[in-house]
């Protein structure tokens, strides 16, 4: 097939959504599909082999790490020249409404991959009552699509409640090779915990949206040594009040397998995540995750089994939660297997042959948009 991916964040820029867009792409490359990426710039000339279309970017003013692209004929005659099967919207808002626009004028099928919760960043960077007006252009932008996937069953439950049609469900792989149990290392815990302290691990961007000052209610857990990969805006201000905490900063790569597997107890503090792929890479390495009961991870953690979930809102539960983890060895090695298992057929392989599925179910079935055409 033919696929034109038009996301609204692609690289240098690291999130969930441009993780997605670069497995896709290495699986449609090594498959033998051609595909075309439309992003906003700057941006690589291409990835695994697939050409990039770059058009201009602005940061969102509540979410400054998420550029979209700003609307431009650019898009219709990209695709045009390249004459897609599909086009793919990933996690669609500006950019990818002009790509659906223009989908539409050249008659070509569309999947719109719901995965970023604008409305609920927007509610974390103070801006009150902009709910009605995001959902709105969600559920317009969405309802012109053919399809539109959602990455966990509350997020699913969320859409069909605010009326967007033609829904299916499409999780996320993890790469089981990069985040598996065998990258723990005892020289690294050796220097994060010189004492020998339980392990309590934080991966994330440390900005609002993701609530990381939750973290700060973990202060002075008995037996605990907390340890934050990432960076962001609310870094010095944790530093601050986490005098007793290890900062690593920003980690990719061997670093961070060998970070997240070492860690005894996976802590996520996010409350808007409509998957969370932090915590799938925390489970494949062996470790429970505590998190909170809300959003994609409500799919992921099985209270008791991997790990334990705390209220959303509830400092106290996050901390007792991590508390009878850090406490008690055996209950940590019983989860630490079944956390493990618990993603085992979720690797990138299979996930995006499932979204090859509802690529086909899309382009040779008979949409709703085609069969009110033809009639």
């Amino acid at each position: 097939m033919k696929v034109a991916i038009v996301t609204e964040s692609f690289l240098p820029r690291v999130n969930g959504v441009t993780g997605s867009v670069c497995r896709v792409l290495e699986y449609l490359a090594a498959h033998g599909h051609e595909a075309l990426v439309i992003a906003p710039g700057p941006a690589p000339d291409s990835h695994a082999g697939a050409p990039v279309e770059p058009v201009r970017g602005i940061a969102l003013p509540f979410y400054p790490t998420f550029s979209v692209g700003v609307p431009t004929r650019r898009v219709t005659a990209a695709l045009r020249n390249f004459g897609p099967d599909i086009v793919h919207l990933a996690s669609p808002l500006v950019l990818g409404a002009s790509g659906l626009a223009a989908a539409r004028r050249l008659d070509v099928s569309t999947v719109a991959v719901f995965q970023t919760d604008v409305a609920g960043f927007a509610r974390r960077y103070g801006l009150r009552g902009t709910d009605p007006p995001i959902w709105w252009w969600l559920r317009r932008l969405h309802g012109r699509a053919d399809r539109t996937l959602a990455p966990s069953s509350p997020v699913l439950a969320e859409l069909e409640r605010r009326g967007v049609p033609r829904l299916a469900y499409w999780g996320r792989g993890v790469d089981r090779r990069r985040f598996h149990p065998s990258h723990r290392s005892e020289s690294l815990r050796a220097r994060l915990s010189p004492d020998g302290r339980a392990i309590v691990g934080y991966v994330g961007r440390l900005a609002a949206e993701k609530r990381p000052e939750m973290l700060t209610r973990l202060v002075g857990v008995p037996g605990a040594q907390v340890v934050v990969v990432g960076d962001g805006p609310e870094e010095e201000r944790l530093r601050r009040r986490m005098p007793d905490a290890v900062f690593t900063g920003f980690r990719t790569g061997t670093e961070l397998s060998e970070l997240v597997a070492s860690f005894d107890v996976f802590v996520h503090t996010g409350a808007d995540d409509t998957f969370c792929q932090a915590v799938q890479e925390g489970l494949a390495s062996g470790v429970p995750v505590v998190a909170a009961a809300a959003g994609g991870p409500l799919d992921l953690v099985r209270p008791g089994a991997n790990g334990l979930l705390y209220a959303p809102d509830d400092g106290g539960e996050l901390r007792a939660a991590v508390h009878t983890l850090v406490d008690d060895v055996g209950m940590r090695r019983r989860m630490s297997v079944q956390a493990v298992e618990s993603v085992r057929g979720r690797d990138w392989e299979t996930v995006c042959g499932e979204l090859m599925g509802h690529y086909r179910a899309v382009v040779y079935g008979t949409s709703e948009r085609r069969a009110k055409s033809a009639a």
